[in-house]
């Protein structure tokens, strides 16, 4: 048996012997692009439908901290200041510009999260703590026009239904 394996192999050592291996061509599949879901937060509306009320260059970027007022569009906030618009990602940012010295806001507004439009503050009624995503803080914060859409969002999300000066009180615990 030894024999014939040595043969073997200096038959193939002598002649150059390759292996040869025989292929079939394979089919080529059209290949699909996969389905890609993007997660959108809660805070987030289409670009369109966001109002944007700073100057040009920083308009979609919240003016104390710089975060994206599209993306965190819904806890939006807006208020002047010696005549010049400022907009803010949340009451959070709003509260922390607040607190500089010297710092005195006119005419803040808020977005009703049902129609997407800015309302005086001392009109909405937030519910804080509810289940959907905070900005800037651990607890969330959304505005609201009426009663009503108040109550079914907290219905549907829990939370408390409060008027801005307890919403602010509470945004202001952030700082301590």
């Amino acid at each position: 048996m030894l024999k014939i394996l040595l043969i073997t192999f200096w038959v193939i050592f002598i002649t150059g012997c390759s292996t040869v291996v025989k292929t079939t061509p394979v089919k080529t599949q059209e290949v699909k692009k996969p389905i890609v879901v993007k997660h959108q937060r809660f805070q987030t509306v289409a670009k369109e439908k966001a109002i944007l009320l700073q100057d040009k260059e920083h308009k979609e970027s919240c003016y104390i901290c710089g975060m994206n007022l599209v993306k965190f569009y819904k806890t939006s906030h807006a208020a002047s200041e010696m005549g010049k618009v400022h907009q803010y990602c949340s009451l959070h940012c709003l509260t922390k510009h607040l607190s500089k010295k010297g710092v005195e806001l006119e005419n803040p507004i808020v977005v009703d999260v049902a129609s997407l439009k800015f309302i005086p503050v001392q009109e909405a009624y937030y519910v804080v703590g509810s289940s959907k995503p905070a900005t800037m803080s651990r607890v969330s914060k959304y505005a609201f026009k009426s009663l009503k859409d108040a109550k079914k969002f907290q219905k549907e999300n829990g939370g408390k239904i409060v008027d801005f000066y307890t919403a602010w009180q509470l945004a202001k615990k952030d700082f301590q």
